[in-house]
Parts: C-alpha cells; sequence; structure tokens
C-alpha cells in the first residue's frame, strides 16, 4: 500500500470516529490488532473494536478535529482533538491527543494514542481528578476503571 492509502485510511477512520461509526473504525483495523493510550492502557483486537463501540455509543456530543495526519508505507500518525461531555456529571473534556499508527496490509495493526493523562483527569473527574494528579493512583485508577467499564459493555454485548 501507498503512503496516500494509509493517509487516507487514516482520515477514514477519523470521519468514522467524528460519525461515531464504530463499525467502520473497527473495518480500519487487522485481525490482531492492538491499540495503547493512557486510559484504556493495551487492547487487543477484539476489545479495540468494543471501545470504540462503547465510546461511540456514549459520546453523544463527540466532537472530533484531525490534523497533521501523515503517513508512508509502513506507519502513520495524526492529531486529533476529541470535545466531550463525560461521566454522570456531564463534565466538558477537551483531550489534545497524538495518534501513531502501524500498517499491514492497508489496516491498523497498531495504533497509539498519547494525552497527558493529568490534563485530561482534571477536566473529567474534577476535584477528584486534581488531587489524583499528585499520587502515583491516578494511572492505575483510571485504567481499572475504563477496564472494568469495558468489561461490563462487553457483557452486555454478549447478552445481547
Amino acid at each position: 500500500m501507498t503512503a496516500a492509502d494509509h493517509r487516507a485510511l487514516i482520515v477514514r477512520f477519523y470521519d468514522a470516529l467524528g460519525r461515531r461509526d464504530a463499525a467502520t473504525m473497527a473495518a480500519c483495523y487487522a485481525r490482531d490488532a492492538t491499540f495503547a493510550d493512557p486510559v484504556f492502557g493495551k487492547l487487543d483486537a477484539a476489545d479495540v473494536a468494543a471501545m470504540w463501540r462503547m465510546l461511540c455509543a456514549r459520546g453523544k456530543d463527540l466532537r472530533i478535529a484531525t490534523s497533521g495526519v501523515h503517513a508512508d508505507a509502513e506507519g502513520g500518525r495524526a492529531h486529533w482533538q476529541a470535545s466531550y461531555s463525560y461521566g454522570p456529571t456531564q463534565r466538558p473534556v477537551v483531550n489534545e491527543i497524538d495518534a501513531a499508527f502501524r500498517f499491514r496490509r492497508g489496516l491498523i495493526v497498531e495504533h497509539v494514542d498519547r494525552f497527558d493523562l493529568k490534563r485530561w483527569a482534571t477536566q473529567a473527574l474534577g476535584l477528584s481528578g486534581r488531587v489524583l494528579c499528585y499520587t502515583p493512583l491516578l494511572g492505575p485508577m483510571v485504567r481499572r476503571q475504563a477496564g472494568g467499564a469495558l468489561a461490563a459493555w462487553r457483557r452486555r454485548e454478549q447478552a445481547e
């Protein structure tokens, strides 16, 4: 695949996220793909697809802005901004994210999102997030909660 093909794949992926179209997003990944970020940690392909279904279903006011999309024959990157309301109190979050991709046969085989977890926690969790930012508990606590939410989502999907 060419750099242009991979760039188009990244654009298609984020366009689908902007439409909250998790099926199109999942189709951009290889069967053995992995994803990692500061909130969910490292996920396998099945969990990646479930994560995007969960986030798209819950993100009623999700807005996506993408910039800096670059790709070559093997990898790519993009900067994206996710704006949404988080949690039961609907706290406004604007998360600035740098994504890195590796491709195989025209699909994403590895996707890593990097962002400032402390900044995210301060917005998403309010006072408790600000307090947790000063402890080593922030990362493990957030990953445990995200993992629990994803597991519960998958159980609900399997029950349907």
